[in-house]
């Protein structure tokens, strides 16, 4: 029945038919929303770890658990915990990026002859090794599209820690293999976040003179994204349209700041009271940014950033769920909603660095507008993109589709904060 109704062209018709349901059965209103975080843990004999990446709803983090010289990259699921998700044959591996349902890991394993690989892991399969660019030997991921297709990240023609390395940044997809996405004029480049679709990549990119500038790649051509006054500047993430990109620039006194780049604009996110920020993640709208910052006493902080709020210490913000003297240093990934930010900070309880999940509350869980609020307009903003491709706010489950699924989720959550 409810399917039947998108046939009809009159959008009035549509929605009556869907508020008949909605007042028959799901008016079932819970107000406000709650504030989590979750520290992760470690697996077993593990000292620290990290996280580095976040599903669309939460429920999928990765990152990287460290222990006696050695990291292994992890995917942490509420129900079951960490998973080592192993290597390709040698000691070490980390995962630095997820798809949007959670069910692909990018990052960079170590082969069983100690080279670095970048790697693709899903279920079913477990890790495969991407390989690498021609004249490269080693290489690793940091960033995959919304369905898990397109993984992008660097190529190296040394060691992945050595000084002396030489990068080239790729682009991969199943059919194609690597892409060498090249450089701005010079040597070197890397890539670190690519938008939902796939098509815009970015990073960082050697110009002509030598130094490495913030990059937006779409269709073979490599953007020069500028500074903030300064020489050096890197983009380390994306918005799912690819229109907004996030990273770092040095300023004109030679101080990185976090930017966001919109419109040919790189715009600086200022500081929390100390000399240094950098953005690692934003939104799939481009609205939400994270990233650490240094306050006035020296110390880095967790941050986010929105046009309303300014950058603000997510420390104190969330000060009601620090309560024993837990820090949040690194925020490093955002949900595409905005809801979810993960990273890593000290976990009092346990006396180590860990990674963290920190659950905003916001915004709930079928508020397509974001005004706190499911209502009405949320379940015909989704009635009128019915059908429609694409990532954006009304694909409520970061499919790609705005379908059945979304519809869904507005009408089990309506009424919810109001």
């Amino acid at each position: 029945m409810i399917r039947r109704t998108f046939g009809l062209r009159n959008g009035v018709a549509r929605f009556a038919v869907v508020w008949s349901i909605v007042s028959a059965s799901l008016l079932l209103a819970t107000a406000g929303w709650s504030q989590t975080i979750t520290w992760l843990g470690t697996p077993p004999g593990y000292t620290l770890s990290k996280a580095y990446g976040v599903s669309a709803d939460g429920s999928v983090v990765v990152g990287g658990a460290y222990a006696a010289g050695y990291w292994r990259a992890f995917r942490w699921v509420a129900a079951d915990g960490m998973q080592d998700l192993a290597t390709l044959g040698g000691p070490e591996s980390g995962a630095y990026g997820v798809s949007a349902d959670g069910s692909v890991v990018v990052g960079g394993a170590m082969n069983a002859f100690r080279r670095w690989r970048a790697f693709r892991w899903v279920a079913a399969e477990g890790m495969q090794d991407l390989g690498t660019l021609p004249s490269r030997n080693s290489s690793a991921a940091y960033g995959v599209s919304a369905d898990g297709s397109v993984v992008v990240g660097a190529a190296f023609d040394g060691d992945l820690w050595s000084p002396f390395r030489k990068r080239r940044a790729f682009r991969w997809v199943a059919a194609e293999g690597m892409q060498d996405l090249a450089t701005l004029g010079g040597p070197e480049s890397e890539a670190y976040g690519v938008s939902a679709d796939g098509r815009v990549v970015v990073g960082w990119a050697h110009d002509a003179a030598g130094q490495p500038h913030a990059f937006r790649w779409e269709d073979g051509v490599m953007q020069d994204l500028g500074t903030l006054g300064g020489l050096v500047s890197a983009a380390l993430g994306v918005s799912a349209d690819g229109r907004v990109v996030v990273g770092w620039a040095h300023d004109a006194a030679g101080q990185p700041h976090a930017f966001r780049w919109e419109d040919g604009v790189m715009q600086d996110l200022a500081t929390l009271g100390g000399p240094e920020s950098e953005a690692y993640g934003v939104s799939a709208d481009g609205r939400v940014v994270v990233g650490r910052a240094l306050n006035a006493a020296g110390q880095w902080r967790a941050f986010r950033w929105t046009a309303a709020g300014g950058m603000e210490d997510l420390n104190i913000t969330y000060a009601s769920l620090l309560t024993d003297g837990s820090v949040l240093n690194y925020a490093n990934a955002i949900s595409p909603n905005g809801r979810y930010i993960v990273g890593f900070g000290y976990n009092a309880a346990t006396g180590r660095e860990e990674a963290f999940l920190l659950d905003t509350g916001f915004p709930l869980r079928g508020d397509v507008d974001r005004n706190g609020c499911v209502d009405d307009a949320d379940l015909l903003a989704v009635l009128f993109a019915f059908g429609a491709q694409g990532y954006r706010n009304e694909d409520l489950n970061w499919d790609g589709t705005i379908d059945d699924a979304d519809l869904l989720e507005v009408l089990f959550n309506f009424g919810s904060g109001c």
